[in-house]
């Protein structure tokens, strides 16, 4: 099931983006098999249990000494046996252990060797702690972000850990895959949140380079800057999101609003945008969020609805999809993207016995002494 199905995958269990991208490419059919140390849990990742430890849904979880020679063999005939390996350690810790790529390429040409960090294997800091803030802190991106004259606001650690790293991770990866395939010739894939984070950011270059980015946050037509892309509060305290950029939308924009489009100020003017901004504002507090919503439901208009996680999985459009799953008591996003003959799907979670079962491995080309030597997680 899925896309990926016969991709082995072996991932050396961590935090964030590494564990979120084999969880993708779990979701999609990749049969991937996690080893965490002894009593890793919290030294290893964050202490979620099981019911939700959602990034290791699809996962085969085992735990395995690595420091001894008998868990190293073992580890290596994993890793012999995958296709792609993911690991999350700071630069020279799998070398530290006996499965830097160079080792582990005589073992298995093929390999793609999937390395995630936030600042690099290379470059000064490259061997210092950091965290998703810091890293799109330094690519200039956070800069960016925030209302003007105000602080810049962190975008949780979507940007950076997952956007920046998780999905360029991936992307390396199969890409890697790809050429593998081709060729017999495994390779690294440097994947850092740093590179991937100032990636996103291209638009904003571009724009930069034309002058239509002056640097200056919440003053831009994407940051909130303009007052027909941000948001507004309702009578009862809820928001809107209003984005309607286009001359058409805009104009149902208006329509919708209770505005006459021949008596407001010309939006092409950034002069007349706090005039705009303070009509807007007075007309959406004369509604709840609900009434609104229910006013620009199915419009053309670019408007919706602030919504809870709570809500969101109710919304008729989310629920029609299917876009959120529920196993054992745990809500969750389902996977995506979504493929016509070959759909992804959430096959076990971490807390169904298929999570733990070591026997599983033995595809993999372990001995009943080697499964011997894995412990569950």
């Amino acid at each position: 099931m899925g896309p990926l199905q016969g991709v082995k995958i072996v991932e050396m269990a961590g935090i964030g983006p590494g564990p979120f991208c084999s969880m993708l490419l779990a979701d999609l059919g990749a049969e991937v098999v996690s080893i965490d140390r002894p009593g890793g849990g919290e030294k290893a990742g964050l202490p979620f249990t099981p019911q939700f430890d959602l990034f290791s849904r699809n996962k085969v979880r085992v735990a395995l000494d690595l420091k001894s020679p008998e868990g190293l063999a073992v580890a290596m005939k994993l890793i012999a046996a995958s296709d792609m390996l993911i690991e999350g350690f700071r630069p020279g810790v799998m070398e530290k252990l006996g499965l830097g790529p160079e080792v582990v390429a005589a073992h298995n040409k093929r390999l793609v060797y999937g390395r995630m960090t936030g600042w690099g294997q290379t470059g000064p800091l490259a061997h210092v702690a950091g965290h998703d803030i810091n890293y799109i802190a330094l690519t200039g991106v956070l800069s960016t972000i925030g209302e003007a004259g105000g602080p810049p606001v962190i975008p949780l650690n979507l940007v950076g850990d997952f956007g920046g790293g998780s999905l360029y991770l991936a992307l390396g990866l199969l890409s890697a895959y790809i050429h593998a395939q081709r060729t017999g010739e495994g390779q690294v894939v440097d994947a850092s949140v740093l590179d991937g984070a100032a990636s996103l950011s291209t638009m904003l270059w571009a724009l930069r380079g034309m002058g239509r980015w002056d640097g200056a946050r919440g003053e831009n037509m994407l940051d909130g800057g303009a007052p027909f892309y941000g948001v507004y509060e309702t009578a009862d305290g809820g928001h809107m999101a209003v984005g309607p950029l286009e001359g058409k939308f805009y104009a149902e924009f208006l329509v919708k609003l209770g505005l006459d489009p021949k008596t407001v100020p010309n939006r092409a003017h950034p002069a007349t945008w706090p005039e705009l901004r303070a009509l807007f504002t007075a007309q959406f507090k004369t509604k709840t969020r609900d009434e609104w919503a229910a006013i620009f439901d199915a419009s053309d208009a670019c408007v919706a609805p602030i919504l809870s996680l709570e809500e969101a999985t109710k919304h008729p459009h989310n629920t029609a999809r299917r876009t959120f799953e529920e196993r054992h008591g745990a809500t969750q996003p389902a996977p995506a993207p979504r493929f016509s003959r070959t759909p992804g799907a959430i096959r076990f979670s971490a807390a169904d016995p298929e999570a733990t079962a070591i026997q599983s491995l033995a595809s993999w080309g372990l001995t009943a002494d080697d499964l011997s030597k894995l412990q569950p997680a």
